[in-house]
C-alpha cells in the first residue's frame, strides 16, 4: 500500500509518498509543486499524514536551520543501478557544501562524458531536499538544473550557507 501526505514548507506544499512498514514509513518520494517529473497522487493511495510525522518534523527542523543531516529511511527500489550509485554519492555531500557534476561523475566511476549521465540521474532523484541534489553545481560555480526550479535550489543553498556572498 502506498501512503501520501502534503507538508507545507518554505518551498511550497511538498508531496511525501511512502511505503508503510512495521517500523514506520519508508519515504519513496518528496516532490515540490511544479517539479519536473514529480510524483502525482494516484488512485488507491491512502492519505495518511500521521505516517509522515517524523519526516515532517525533520523537514521543519531543516528549514528552521536546526538540522543538517536527515535520518529518514527510504524505499530503495527506484532507479537503475547507475542512478542509485549517483544518488548514494549525493548523500555524502556535507551540509553547506557544494560539489560539481564532474566530481560526482568521478566518484561514481563515470568521468568525462559520464557527466551528462550523472546530470540525468540527478534530475531523476525522487527525494528532493532530503537527498541533497541541490548541492551539485556547474564546474564554473553556476547553479545548473534542479527539478524543483533554480530559484528553489538557490534558496536551499542559501539556507545552508553554501552560496558565496
Amino acid at each position: 500500500m502506498t501512503v501520501y501526505a502534503y507538508v507545507e514548507g518554505p518551498l511550497g506544499e511538498m508531496l511525501l509518498v511512502g511505503e508503510p512498514t512495521a517500523d514506520g514509513t519508508l519515504l519513496a518520494s518528496l516532490s515540490l509543486p511544479g517539479q519536473k517529473g514529480g510524483a502525482v497522487v494516484r488512485e488507491g493511495w491512502r492519505h495518511a499524514p500521521e505516517a509522515f510525522e517524523e519526516i515532517a518534523g525533520q523537514l521543519a527542523a531543516y528549514f528552521a536551520g536546526r538540522l543538517t543531516r536527515f535520518d529518514i529511511p527510504w524505499a530503495g527500489g527506484a532507479g537503475t543501478e547507475f542512478q542509485r550509485r549517483v544518488w548514494r554519492a549525493l548523500e555524502d555531500i556535507p551540509y553547506g557544501e557544494t560539489v560539481t557534476y564532474g566530481e560526482i561523475a568521478a566518484r561514481v566511476g563515470a568521468p568525462g562524458a559520464g557527466v551528462r549521465a550523472v546530470g540525468t540521474a540527478i534530475g531523476r532523484n525522487p527525494l528532493l531536499v532530503v537527498r541533497p541534489c541541490h548541492r551539485v553545481i556547474g564546474a564554473d560555480g553556476a547553479l545548473r538544473g534542479y527539478a524543483g526550479g533554480l530559484e528553489r535550489k538557490e534558496r536551499l543553498l542559501g539556507l545552508e550557507g553554501a552560496l558565496a556572498p
